[in-house]
C-alpha cells in the first residue's frame, strides 16, 4: 500500500470531502454518489483503492455472454495498482432486480489484489463476503445473478451519479462514496488539517462556558 492510500484510509470521507472542497478543483456538487449507494460492512472501516471498472449486464439479454471477457476483468485487477476496488455499472434494464458480485468473484478478486466492489445494484452472499473483509458499495443484496455477465472492461462508468474512470481513486466509509482527484498529497493533507482545525475550534466554543449566540455567528461569518 502507498502513503497516498495509507493517509487517505486515516481520513474519514466527509472531512476529506470537506478537504477538497477547500482546494477548488471540482463543483462541490461532483465526486459523490448518492445516498442509495451504501456500505454494506459498515464495521469494515475504510475503503480506499483504484478503480477497474466493468459495464454488465444481469437480468436483460441485450448483450452476448461471452466468457472471454471476464478474464479481461480478471487480468485488469490483476494489472491494476493496488489496493484494486472493482467497480461494476448496470448497462441492462431491471437493475432493481441485479447482483453483480458475490463469494465466487469476491474470492477471485481478492486473490487478484482487491478489497472491494462498488456496485450501482446489489450484490449477493453476504456472510461470505462479510467473512472474507471485502468491502461492499451497493444499493442492497438479491438472491439470483440472472444472466450476470460482463460486457466491457476498463472503461468509463457511472455509479449512482458518481462519474468512475479506470485508475481512480475511490474513498468509503460509512458515510459514502467518493472519487479523490488528482491532487497534491501535501496539499490535500493540509487541506484535511484546516478543515479538522476550524471544526474544533468551533466545537469547543460551542461546549464551552463561553458559548453564545453572538459568538457563533461571529465565528460563522468570519
Amino acid at each position: 500500500m502507498n502513503d497516498r492510500i495509507a493517509y487517505l484510509r486515516q481520513v474519514d470521507s466527509p472531512t476529506l470531502s470537506n478537504a477538497i472542497e477547500e482546494l477548488n478543483i471540482r463543483p462541490r456538487s461532483d465526486g459523490f454518489a448518492s445516498l442509495n449507494t451504501r456500505a454494506l460492512f459498515p464495521e469494515m472501516g475504510t475503503m480506499c483503492g483504484y478503480a477497474v471498472t466493468a459495464q454488465v449486464e444481469t437480468v436483460t439479454r441485450q448483450t452476448e455472454i461471452d466468457k472471454d471477457v471476464f478474464c479481461d476483468l480478471f487480468a485488469a485487477v490483476h494489472a491494476s495498482l493496488k489496493p484494486a476496488v472493482v467497480v461494476m455499472q448496470e448497462i441492462g434494464g431491471r437493475g432493481e432486480f441485479a447482483a453483480h458480485c458475490g463469494e465466487v468473484m469476491s474470492t477471485i478478486f481478492k486473490r487478484l489484489g482487491a478489497i472491494g466492489v462498488v456496485s450501482d445494484c446489489g450484490v449477493r452472499d453476504i456472510p461470505e463476503v462479510r467473512a472474507m473483509e471485502m468491502h461492499y458499495f451497493a444499493k442492497g443484496a438479491a438472491a439470483s445473478h440472472a444472466y450476470f455477465h460482463i460486457v466491457r472492461v476498463n472503461v468509463p462508468v457511472e455509479i449512482d451519479g458518481l462519474a468512475v474512470r479506470p485508475g481512480d481513486v475511490l474513498h468509503g466509509d460509512e458515510n459514502g462514496l467518493l472519487a479523490v482527484p488528482e491532487c497534491s498529497i501535501d496539499e490535500l493533507r493540509k487541506a484535511v488539517e484546516n478543515v479538522r482545525s476550524r471544526e474544533l475550534r468551533l466545537m469547543d466554543f460551542v461546549r464551552g462556558p463561553e458559548f453564545s449566540l453572538d459568538g457563533l455567528r461571529d465565528r460563522f461569518l468570519e
